[in-house]
């Protein structure tokens, strides 16, 4: 579980990722249920949830992945305004669909800024991610007269189709290369984390060779042995694998989604 907002911009010259929200569709609209600014720091948490005790009153919205929520032992629902009390007790279950989903809070998370963000990322914050015991600091708020206090949202959890842009180096993939992208699903790996996903199947090896370059959020690097990486929001800003596809921004938010085992496919976009 880690505090993330829309990311860190303006340092991968010196080699800080973006960072931020995997899935950025779902904390935008959180924030924007409660009105909260879309940058507003939420809690992104991954496979399990965690129990919170609430020291004061606020509003909550939860989105992304559905946990099986309670608050005080009641269900509740994603993309729902809530007010929470002073002693109350937010629980996550059983994960139900989805992998990522997030905790948005009336004015945001209030920890410290670091290098413009309040992303976690280590070693650019002294924390990786929460632990036990950690306090999550945030505006009481004890009145608040929400445009809309729930809505019902499409999840793009099911999307197994990527929409992609080519890459710098999409030139050097052969006819049977091409083939093999755009014609089979893939799945995805056991190493699969906020850094990058690798998928399962091979496409045919290569011997290109390239020096170190850029890369980006979404970047579908290609190694010598066939095997398709897709950097993701702490993924590295240098790379030497070549780049052959860009993942959209709406497609990062599809693949956070995904888990071990799940399948994706890619769809070429014209820019």
């Amino acid at each position: 579980m880690t505090v993330q907002d829309l990311g860190r911009f303006g340092y991968r010259d010196i080699g800080v990722p973006v960072s931020g929200a995997m899935d950025q569709i779902a904390v935008k609209r959180a924030n924007l249920l409660l009105n909260n600014a879309p940058n507003d720091a939420v809690l992104e948490i991954t496979m399990t949830g965690p129990t919170l005790l609430f020291e004061a009153a606020t509003y909550i919205c939860l989105s992304g992945a559905d946990f099986s929520p309670t608050l005080n032992n009641k269900p509740i629902d994603n993309y729902e305004v809530i007010r929470v009390s002073e002693g109350d007790i937010l629980s996550y279950g059983r994960l139900d669909n989805g992998f990522r989903g997030y905790l948005a809070l009336k004015g945001g998370i209030q920890t410290t800024p670091v290098l413009g963000s309040r992303s976690q990322y280590f070693p650019v914050t002294e924390e990786k991610s929460l632990k036990d015991g950690d306090e999550i600091l945030f505006v009481e708020t004890t009145s608040f007269d929400p445009v809309l206090s729930a809505v019902k949202m499409e999840n793009h959890f099911g999307w197994e189709a990527l929409e992609v842009f080519k890459g710098p180096e999409f030139s050097i993939l052969s006819d049977t290369q091409l083939a093999s992208l755009f014609s089979k699903s893939f799945s995805i790996s056991k190493e699969n984390n906020r850094m990058a996903y690798q998928l399962t199947e091979l496409i045919q090896a290569h011997k290109h060779s390239m020096l170190t370059s850029g890369t980006l959020p979404g970047t579908v690097q290609l190694t010598p042995a066939g095997r398709l990486i897709i950097l993701m929001k702490d993924g590295q800003t240098t790379g030497g694998y070549p780049r052959i596809l860009q993942l959209s921004e709406d497609s990062i938010c599809v693949l956070a989604q995904k888990k071990f085992g799940d399948s994706v496919s890619f769809k070429l976009k014209e820019p």
